[in-house]
């Protein structure tokens, strides 16, 4: 297996020797669709200690309501409101009726209860579109190529990087600028004392459910026109998401950047050179990270502990 490694290597460094700007541009586009899905998670793992096992079946459903919508309003922004929105409120719903009981009790037991609700949303996808592929059209503005200089490229891949983009930026100033964003910090830290001073922890975590599955519908959204929607595609993404928490740091919006840039640069890169080697390449950028930082690259021990 390495020799074939090596082979691939070699036979790339005959082909080119530079980095194809496709394949960086690429790996680009796909770090920020999964820093959309990922932070979402990293939201909830980090901050709120659950390890939700339906995080990928809540991106798959805000693809598919994502298709939904487009199909009565025939409106790409619409869809990209209406189906998050509409995902954020099945996520409040679920927080507030079945993981809320289980927050003083040991984490297996909302391992075992997210992964139920991962089973029931796939099964409710497949009974109410069906089992076969189906995909939502590009906006007429973002279809074509469009000139970068350099290169041609895809125009809806040019928007997912520079709407990834905006969005990790608005994130990071909601969680690092707000009111509600230094509720839910401390919060985390010292639940007491917040309460103490007034504040329904509780509630403001609701909502950070809700939150963190919205995030994940928006990228099942924006990753419609690219991938199409099926109903395996959130037990796809689902360890890619938690590949990204890891390796950037439980409950940091630049540590979930910054996790999504790396899988998602080793995946587009390395598709061009090591095709067949990517999968494992990932997992041992994750063990070498963790082996030097074993709370991810901008996480923090005692949100870990959290």
């Amino acid at each position: 297996m390495v020799l074939t490694m090596v082979a691939d290597l070699t036979t790339a460094s005959h082909v080119t020797m530079f980095v194809d700007p496709t394949a960086v541009l690429n790996g680009l586009s796909r770090a920020l669709l999964l820093f959309l899905i990922a932070s979402g998670l990293s939201l909830i793992f980090g901050l709120m200690g659950v390890v939700n096992f339906a995080h990928g079946a809540f991106y798959a459903l805000g693809g598919y309501l994502g298709v939904f919508v487009f199909g009565f309003s025939e409106s790409f922004l619409v869809a990209l409101f209406i189906a998050p929105f509409l995902v954020a409120l099945v996520g409040i719903l679920t927080e507030s009726t079945t993981i809320r009981p289980l927050y003083d009790r040991d984490p297996i037991y909302q391992v075992l209860l997210t992964f139920g609700v991962s089973i029931i949303l796939d099964e409710l996808i497949k009974l109410v579109w069906g089992s076969s592929p189906l995909s939502l059209g590009a906006p007429e503005a973002l279809g074509g190529v469009s000139e970068l200089g350099f290169i041609s490229y895809p125009t809806y891949r040019v928007f997912i990087i520079g709407f990834g983009l905006l969005m990790a930026l608005g994130l990071w100033l909601f969680i690092q600028r707000t009111r509600v964003g230094i509720i839910i910090r401390a919060g985390t830290l010292d639940s007491e004392m917040v309460e103490a001073m007034g504040i329904n922890v509780q509630r403001v975590f609701t909502g950070m459910f809700g939150l963190g599955v919205g995030l994940a519908a928006v990228g099942g959204v924006v990753a419609s026109p690219l991938l199409g929607v099926y109903p395996t595609m959130g037990t796809e993404i689902l360890i890619e998401a938690f590949l990204v928490v890891v390796l950037g740091g439980l409950g940091s919006v630049r540590g979930a950047l910054l996790g999504a840039l790396i899988i998602g640069m080793a995946q587009g890169i390395g598709a061009y050179y090591i095709s067949s080697f990517v999968g494992l390449l990932l997992f041992v950028i994750m063990i070498a990270v963790l082996l030097i930082r074993p709370y991810g690259l901008l996480g923090h021990s005692g949100i870990a502990e959290h």
